[in-house]
């Protein structure tokens, strides 16, 4: 059996670099002061999530992530990003067919040829961050390194902790648990999210995600000995205390939010190898999501 998803998520931390170097140059992305939309699907909706916090954080101007099949794209965008590692997704193409008003439409994609290009007025393609395992890893996070690169930011010290995350020993605690809640803040929320996503279609994991201090507002019930509580970026304060009083095991890391990602995925991998699960065709998914069009209606 091929691990298509084990060599493409060792291959994160090198690509985050090389995507950061075009994220830096780029002249296409986004200015200062413009009004975002961010669309996409699955993964590329939770990178947008993470996206729109980090733009809004460095004070570039207001931006909205949208999953594409709910988008309200009729308030006077300036510019709207399409993430999609196919550049097949029904929804997002569907979506892009009828955009209000006349923003400029910019899609990030896994190949420049696609049934996208048409439809957007500009492309980023990466193609060294495409995958062959249905399961994303090294599309989606390279994506985000371009668009966190695009920003300003300096992501050396993102690109140090992937490595690291790489070679983290895994925990046993993690690996066995019956149940992992992903918690996250500002922009590490739509990790949290990416992370429990992986979870499930690699390895068929009962997990969960959600803001981590909405946490304490039901979801902490199902907390307890045996399960995991992890959080990416950092934890409110109080919040440990109060998960660790559960009996849960609670996970905390120095790493910045898309290494922390990184482990999670490697937790994943596991997991699904120990279940006797292929972790690259999860059940019922594909790795383009395309919907046929009604017959007869």
């Amino acid at each position: 059996m091929n691990e298509y998803m084990a060599e493409e998520l060792e291959s994160q931390p090198r690509l985050w670099a090389r995507a950061a170097e075009l994220g830096a140059a780029s002249r296409i992305l986004p200015e200062a002061g413009q009004r975002v939309a961010v669309v996409g699907c699955g993964t590329s909706w939770f990178m947008a999530q993470a996206y729109a916090a980090l733009r809004e954080d460095a004070g570039h101007g207001v931006t909205d992530a949208f999953t594409a099949s709910e988008a309200r794209l009729d308030r006077g965008y300036d510019v709207v990003v399409a993430i999609t590692r196919s550049g097949t997704t029904s929804e997002v193409l569907d979506l892009l067919r009828d955009v209000p008003g006349s923003p400029r439409v910019i899609g990030i994609v896994g190949s420049e040829d696609s049934p996208l290009t048409p439809l957007t007025d500009d492309r980023i393609a990466l193609p060294f961050a495409d995958e062959r395992s249905v399961v994303q890893t090294r599309f989606a996070t390279s994506a985000l390194a371009l668009l966190r690169a695009s920003l300003g930011e300096d992501l050396r010290t993102a690109v140090a902790d992937g490595e690291r995350a790489l070679s983290l020993p895994l925990m046993a605690g993690a690996i066995h648990a019956d149940q992992i809640t992903f918690l996250g803040t500002g922009w590490a929320i739509g990790l949290a999210h990416e992370a429990a996503l992986k979870m499930r279609e690699a390895s068929q994991s009962w997990t969960e995600s959600y803001t981590a201090m909405e946490y304490r507002h039901g979801p902490i019930s199902i907390a307890a000995p045996g399960r995991v509580t992890w959080v990416f970026g950092p934890t409110p304060v109080g919040l440990a205390e109060t998960i660790e009083s559960t009996g849960a095991l609670l996970i905390e890391s120095d790493l910045d939010p898309m290494a922390d990602l990184v482990l999670a995925q490697r937790v994943a991998l596991e997991r699904a190898r120990r279940r006797g699960l292929d972790a690259d065709l999860p059940r019922n998914l594909t790795r383009s999501v395309i919907l046929e069009p009604a017959v007869g209606l």
